[in-house]
C-alpha cells in the first residue's frame, strides 16, 4: 500500500471484512473499527461500503475504478461482510455466539439482492426460478466437468505459477 500510494499507481485495495479473522472477532484484535481508516497512514483515501449489498459494492468499486484510471492513485475499499459458515469444514464455530450468525443470515447478500430486484419489479418470480436452474445447471456441468477431467500430471505443477513482466513481450 505505502509503495502504491507513493508512486500514485492506479490501485484498489479491496478488503473483505467478514468480521473473522480464523476463529478471532476483528473487535477484539483491532483498536479501530474500521480497517480503512489506516489508508489514511498510507495517504491514500479509505472507505468502507456495505459488503452485504451487491449494489452499494459495485458503484464504490466503479467509482474509484474511475478515481484511479483518472491518475487518483490507490484507494482502500473495506466491504463489511460476514462469513457465514465456519473457518474450516468441521469448524464447530463455538469462537460465536449463533445469534450473532442468525442475526447475520438476515442480511444475507444473495437474499437483499433477490429482494430488491423483485421489489423493483427487475426480475418476477418466475423468472428468478428460471435463472436459479440455469445457475444449478452451469454449476452440476462445472461439477462433472472437474470430476470427469483427467489429473494434471505432476511436471505441470508449476506451470502459470510465476510471470516475468516480460512474459509474451520482446
Amino acid at each position: 500500500m505505502n509503495l502504491a500510494a507513493v508512486w500514485g499507481l492506479p490501485v484498489i485495495f479491496f478488503c473483505e471484512n467478514n468480521q473473522y479473522a480464523s476463529t478471532t472477532s476483528v473487535k477484539t484484535v483491532m483498536k479501530v473499527e474500521d480497517v480503512a481508516s489506516r489508508a489514511a497512514g498510507y495517504g491514500m483515501p479509505g472507505v468502507v461500503v456495505d459488503g452485504n449489498d451487491a449494489l452499494s459494492v459495485h458503484a464504490a468499486v466503479l467509482h474509484w475504478a474511475e478515481h484511479a484510471r483518472r491518475g487518483g492513485g490507490p484507494v482502500l475499499i473495506e466491504a463489511k461482510t460476514y462469513r457465514m459458515r465456519g473457518h474450516f469444514v468441521g469448524d464447530p464455530q463455538l469462537y460465536r455466539p449463533a445469534e450473532e450468525v442468525e442475526a447475520w443470515k438476515a442480511n444475507d447478500p444473495l437474499l437483499r439482492l433477490e429482494r430488491r430486484l423483485l421489489d423493483e419489479r427487475i426480475l418476477d418470480p418466475d423468472a428468478l426460478a428460471s435463472l436459479r436452474a440455469e445457475v444449478e445447471e452451469e454449476l452440476a456441468a462445472a461439477v462433472r466437468f472437474g470430476r470427469e477431467s483427467p489429473l494434471p500430471e505432476p511436471e505441470e505443477a508449476l506451470e502459470d505459477l510465476y510471470a516475468s513482466p516480460l512474459d509474451g513481450r520482446e
